[in-house]
């Protein structure tokens, strides 16, 4: 019974740490210039990795941008645009954008909130 339960911990480690690293433009691009892409077996795991995108294994994920990309690797065409450095690159630059938005709205939601904190206490104090 350990060894099961020692060999489920390391499978989902494993997996864990995969389905992180699709989070990344260029190791993506690593796979598709080496055809694992082409390879029936490695996309019928892709589709089997699916289950992370269960709230009950997706918060372990540190990198949540990478279940966006196993989904987009559910289909053939994006698999073999791929191939192409430009496309990794284009997405890399992208992620990067994104980051950058939601950074800068994440500031501003958390001061527009202290903002409204700080009236609610300033109109509680005045009473």
């Amino acid at each position: 019974m350990e060894s099961d339960d020692t060999g489920n911990r390391l499978r989902f480690q494993l997996e864990l740490e995969f389905v992180q690293c699709l989070a990344n433009p260029s190791y993506l691009n690593f796979l598709a210039q080496r055809g694992f892409f082409k390879d029936k077996a490695f996309v019928n795991y892709l589709k089997h990795l699916l289950y992370w995108k269960e709230p009950e294994y997706a918060k372990y994920l540190k990198y949540p941008q990478c279940l966006h990309m196993l989904e987009l690797l559910q289909y053939e065409h994006f698999r073999k645009e791929l191939v192409n450095a430009q496309c990794a690159k284009f997405i890399d630059e992208q992620q990067i954008l994104h980051w950058q938005h939601y950074s800068r709205k994440r500031m501003r939601l958390q001061q527009a909130l202290e903002e409204q904190q700080q009236q609610q206490q300033n109109s509680t104090s005045v009473k």
